[in-house]
């Protein structure tokens, strides 16, 4: 009998006997197996890092957010002073990082005075914007020390001259085979000046008129850009303006309207206190001080007639309301619909120079240019809209005094005295004896 063997591929058991090439092949799937399993874990890792991260950065950002409201509370709360300070290390802050982003490319340059001449014209610009705020609204203080007075009588010229000086130090400092950068930088820097610097300056005016012309434009930027991201994300839809792809028109129309409620919350939060609504006249004043004055016709209510198309449906002819309110509502239009747009302006600076943030002083939100870039539009609206509407014309002993000094001679101000001297005593003021006493004294 013939036995045959057993060629199939079958072992004890019915079991498959693997060949070499089946071997590999499952030898290929485990090794996939355990590379997809590790590539899995590796993209889990990173979902967990990136998640960690972002956390991370909004603890932050959370964080440096409260410090910087508490701390402007106390600023606002320490005087007027302490909020020019605020608002002048807020404009250089901005220079700085306006000029950093901007003159990139030439850091490696061998030209020292450029940065200098930078520094040089930011702060006599400063001297002749801030300075002839300060003698306007402080001029009492001035006339009474001779060199302040003498610096205050000539602010302008010694403004120029300073300036004159930096131009012909620019002059002589042109090198050949940089005179393109170094126009450029010049041209930079006074574009940087009149963006950043000459409108914190009113920022400042707003300030010596009145904290409430300085924290209520504030208030209502940030309320706009809290809403606008708010409306954004809930009701978003429509592309605002292509240079910052996430803003859309459903958001900017609903941060117009919470905005205009804000402004009639904080108007009607902050009106009650002369701190807010009262001009600065000391340097020294603070929230604890006794600041009084007479107030601006804006905050008194008056009486306004309603048209009759909308006395026929509400049955009311007449309404009492501070005027303050209807201005309010002006600066919350504004801060909606125009405002923004100095963000925009510096979405489209910072994508020019491929930067994602003008700094990093402040962790979590960039810099100081990041934070303020809508503020300084809306503050020289602020002081335009206040001369032009609000502000009534202060006449004081010291600016009458400071005139008299920088216009007159000796001669004709003793003539204004026995000018004075004369209506008081026609106005029965002084006496007789008193009169002829100061006429005799002042006999030219």
């Amino acid at each position: 009998m013939t036995v045959k063997k057993r060629t199939g591929n079958t072992s004890r058991g019915g079991s498959a006997v693997s060949t070499p090439k089946k071997q590999q092949k499952e030898s290929g799937i485990k090794n996939q197996v355990n590379h997809d399993d590790k590539k899995d874990a590796k993209i889990s890792l990173n979902t967990d890092v990136k998640k960690d991260s972002k956390l991370y950065n909004f603890a932050v950002r959370t964080f440096w957010t409260f410090v910087m409201i508490v701390g402007f509370f106390i600023v606002l709360a320490s005087g007027h002073f302490w909020c020019v300070i605020l608002i002048l290390g807020c404009q250089i802050a901005t220079f700085k990082e306006c000029i950093a982003v901007t003159g990139q490319s030439g850091r490696e340059k061998n030209l020292p005075l450029t940065k200098t001449l930078n520094w040089y014209f930011l702060f006599t610009t400063i001297y002749y914007l801030d300075g002839k705020s300060l003698f306007k609204f402080f001029d009492d203080t001035f006339v009474k020390y001779s060199v302040l007075n003498l610096v205050a009588s000539n602010h302008k010229f010694i403004s120029y001259c300073l300036y004159v000086l930096g131009f012909v130090i620019f002059v002589c400092s042109l090198r050949k085979g940089h005179l393109k950068f170094q126009f450029a930088s010049l041209c930079v820097t006074h574009m940087v000046l009149l963006l950043v610097v000459f409108q914190a300056h009113l920022i400042i005016n707003n300030v010596l008129n009145g904290l409430i012309w300085f924290l209520l434009p504030c208030g209502l930027v940030i309320v706009n850009d809290i809403f606008a991201y708010l409306c954004g994300i809930t009701f978003g839809r429509t592309k605002l303006i292509e240079i910052s792809p996430k803003k859309t028109l459903e958001g900017f129309l609903g941060a117009w309207f919470f905005t205009a409620i804000a402004s009639v919350i904080l108007t009607r939060l902050l009106t009650p206190y002369y701190y807010m609504t009262c001009p600065v006249t000391d340097l020294k004043t603070n929230f604890f001080n006794a600041l009084t004055c007479e107030l601006n016709p804006v905050f008194v209510p008056q009486d306004y007639r309603l048209p009759p198309i909308i006395f026929d449906k509400v049955g009311v002819e007449v309404i009492t309301i501070k005027p303050v309110y209807l201005h309010a509502l002006n600066l919350a239009t504004f801060a909606s619909l125009f405002a923004p747009f100095g963000g925009f302006f510096a979405s489209g600076l910072k994508r020019t120079f491929q930067v994602k943030d003008f700094g990093d002083s402040i962790p979590g939100h960039g810099g100081i240019t990041d934070r303020v870039d809508c503020q300084f539009l809306m503050g020289s609206f602020m002081n335009l809209y206040y001369e032009t509407f609000i502000s009534e014309n202060r006449i004081t002993v010291g600016t009458v005094v400071s005139t008299i000094l920088m216009n007159l001679d000796t001669t004709q101000i003793i003539e204004l005295i026995q000018v004075l001297n004369r209506a008081l005593y026609d106005n029965n003021v002084m006496s007789k004896a008193v009169y002829d006493q100061i006429t005799d004294l002042y006999q030219i």
